[in-house]
């Protein structure tokens, strides 16, 4: 079996070929123009699989472009002819969107009637349902529906064109609104309710979680993740039988607008909208009466589509990064029937997971890879271009979203941390963002290998502008449980204090010789708050706070300066194993990355939380106070379990005794974590 893929390195499309690569078999020739041709054969490298093979073209010319010989050769050979390349971009322009989904749709077709494909695979958009009010159905086309926008016309006129001018089987596929993939949140552009992110992130930064917000009901919307949409179109199109069928990839249940706002806010940390006046009150008693095209929320969209309108919306909210176009179009009149679709995909596994089970992944995604408010604030530009600031951790967590921050602004990462492909691979990340990066393993707990990266960073860079003490080691066992485990704190000190200043030392005569340096180590809240059960942790990071403090008063004559900052808990892979983090409130490591940022721009001597802040006012007026409550926090929360496995059958026995898992202990848990927010327990 043999394919051919328009649109390969697009979105949708490179889930696609995952799903083709990993479960069919065959060759699957790729179009791609000359001057991308360098770009694709990466990508094959990327794939890794041979049967992925290029081939010239252009979606602008008749025929695609691809050379005649080329088709001769492969005439009825090729069974599925997949169909993506196109504009999915609701702010696009006429002559954009005429160019890329009709002619574009036009030229795909005649190739593939060249090539006597054995079926023709349309993506077209449950766009082309315009603003069809009601339930739209699998079967249901030309209904006579207004298309509001250049993207929903070019949508309808290109599935048009399948149907009525295709000489070859056709099937067409309508996804939803596309968003990133539910596991990983991966994404490759700002589109749909992304464009609502930077307005949360502000209201998250500005306002407390809990204060509720008046939203007014907008309606449903509909989004499916990139990865059900891909594994859809994989088994949708192997089905036999199904030529001339169109196929909604949506979600079954419409999903109202504030609904999924208020799932990003959650996933985001900031405030809820409430609607004190929703739908049953809109759409009941009298006003049930009212045909729908009269009824609040559809007179609010008309005008919302005006040109005044749209005008007064640019200059408001399109300075947050809303277009108006956008906004226009948040809502779906429609309410598109799948039931032929969930009907075909019985059996497979495959269905459409719930928004709220993945919102976290597609905001965590967001504000690591697509937030590009870093490089637009020229303070940070103006402090880090051209920089190199050395990161150490920076293969994952805080570490590699401060490096792909550091990039943004213009600023060179220089990437340190024990696993090299990691950090090639964050490299290759930053560089495909126009980027630079440098690379240096090293492991940071062996003091003899950091001499070696010292001579090796000053030796082969121009400068060592910044250094973020950011690789740490935490461990969280009580006292008790310790008494036989001293390389505990052996290993802790080592590489949160011991590795920590050995690099900086290490780094200080070329700090001297510049007359000018910056060194944020990444603290903790516990050192100001002193947690039970951290003492190996605390005690490491209280004293790398410490000899900075001692040490900033040294070199600051030359220009070299300190930030600690005391951060709370973050959702990272060092937290992973305490599982009853999970339901901890934390902030995001984009969260903990901003306020790194801010360590690098602005320079404070530290950074503190207001809860750290108070936590260590309380030890000062009233410390006994203060142990009595940390001591209440330590009988709540219980050891680990991998934290218990390491001491007698005896001692297990009695911990567990001590602390049994109850319902009650569970609630005063949660209402201890939610009072003293980010401090690790």
């Amino acid at each position: 079996m043999a394919y051919f893929v328009t649109g390969a390195t697009g979105f949708i499309g490179r889930f696609l070929l995952d799903e083709l690569i990993d479960h069919r078999e065959g060759p699957i020739h790729v179009l791609c123009r000359a001057s991308s041709l360098g770009r694709m054969e990466a990508l094959v490298r990327q794939w890794g699989s041979e049967r992925v093979q290029p081939v010239v073209g252009d979606l602008g010319q008749p025929g695609l472009g691809v050379d005649e010989t080329w088709v001769s050769e492969h005439r009825g050979t090729i069974d599925h002819f997949f169909h993506l390349a196109a504009i999915y971009d609701i702010t696009a322009d006429d002559a954009t969107n005429d160019a890329m989904n009709i002619e574009g749709t036009r030229h795909a077709l005649a190739l593939a009637e060249a090539l006597e494909a054995g079926c023709f695979h349309q993506v077209s958009s449950v766009a082309t349902a315009g603003d069809y009010h009601g339930r739209f159905d699998e079967t249901m086309f030309e209904e006579g529906q207004p298309l509001p926008s250049p993207y929903h016309r070019t949508k309808y006129e290109s599935e048009k064109l399948v149907r009525d001018e295709a000489r070859v089987p056709w099937r067409v596929y309508r996804p939803a609104i596309v968003v990133g993939h539910s596991e990983t949140g991966a994404m490759d552009k700002i589109d749909g309710p992304y464009y609502l992110f930077p307005l949360l992130k502000r209201l998250r930064d500005n306002l407390p979680a809990w204060l509720p917000l008046v939203g007014v009901d907008l309606g449903d919307t509909n989004l499916v993740p990139v990865d059900y949409v891909a594994k859809a179109m994989d088994h949708l199109a192997h089905l036999p039988g199904r030529d001339g069928e169109a196929f909604h990839l949506v979600n079954p249940e419409p999903q109202p607008v504030v609904d999924m706002i208020n799932a990003f806010c959650a996933a985001a940390g900031a405030p809820r909208f409430a609607t004190p006046v929703g739908r049953g009150i809109t759409t009941a008693g009298p006003l049930g009466l009212v045909p729908a095209r009269l009824r609040p929320l559809s007179l609010m969209t008309a005008v919302v589509r005006t040109g005044p309108a749209q005008l007064l919306l640019d200059q408001t909210l399109g300075r947050l990064g809303l277009p108006a176009e956008a906004l226009a179009h948040t809502s779906f009149p429609s309410v598109f029937d799948a039931r032929i679709t969930e009907k075909a995909l019985a059996g497979s596994g495959l269905s459409v997971p719930p928004l709220e089970s993945y919102a976290r992944n597609l905001w965590g995604y967001w504000e690591e890879n697509l937030d590009d408010a870093t490089g637009r604030d020229p303070k940070a530009v103006a402090a880090l271009k051209d920089k190199y600031v050395v990161i150490t951790g920076a293969s994952s967590g805080i570490g590699q979203v401060v490096a792909l921050k550091v990039a943004q602004a213009g600023g060179v990462p220089v990437l340190v941390a024990r696993g090299k492909e990691k950090l090639e691979a964050t490299k290759a990340t930053i560089e495909q963002r126009g980027g630079r990066a440098e690379v240096f393993p090293c492991d940071l707990s062996d003091l003899e290998a950091i001499d070696r990266l010292c001579e090796q960073l000053t030796a082969e860079l121009p400068s060592v502008d910044y250094v973020v003490n950011n690789a740490g080691r935490s461990i969280r066992r009580s006292l008790k449980l310790s008494q036989d485990r001293f390389h505990d704190f052996e290993r802790t000190m080592q590489l949160n204090y011991f590795g920590a200043i050995r690099l900086v030392m290490g780094l200080m005569p070329q700090l001297h010789d510049q007359r000018s340096g910056h060194i944020v180590n990444i603290s903790s809240i516990g050192v100001q708050t002193n947690p039970p059960r951290f003492s190996a942790y605390v005690a490491s990071k209280a004293a790398l706070d410490a000899w900075s403090n001692v040490v900033s008063s040294e070199v600051v004559g030359h220009g070299i300066t300190f930030t600690n900052v005391h951060m709370p808990l973050v959702r990272t892979p060092m937290i992973a194993p305490t599982k009853i983090y999970d339901k901890f409130p934390t902030i995001s490591p984009a969260q903990a990355a901003d306020v790194v940022l801010k360590a690098l721009v602005d320079k404070p001597h530290e950074i503190n939380t207001a809860l750290g802040t108070a936590g260590e006012l309380a030890h000062t007026i009233a410390p006994r106070t203060a142990f009595r409550v940390l001591n209440l926090a330590y009988q709540v929360f219980p050891d680990s379990a991998a934290a218990k496995g390491h001491q007698p059958a005896s001692q297990a026995a009695a911990a567990a005794e001590e602390a049994p898992a109850t319902d009650h202990r569970e609630t005063e848990q949660m209402l201890m974590a939610q009072l003293f927010r980010g401090v690790h327990w």
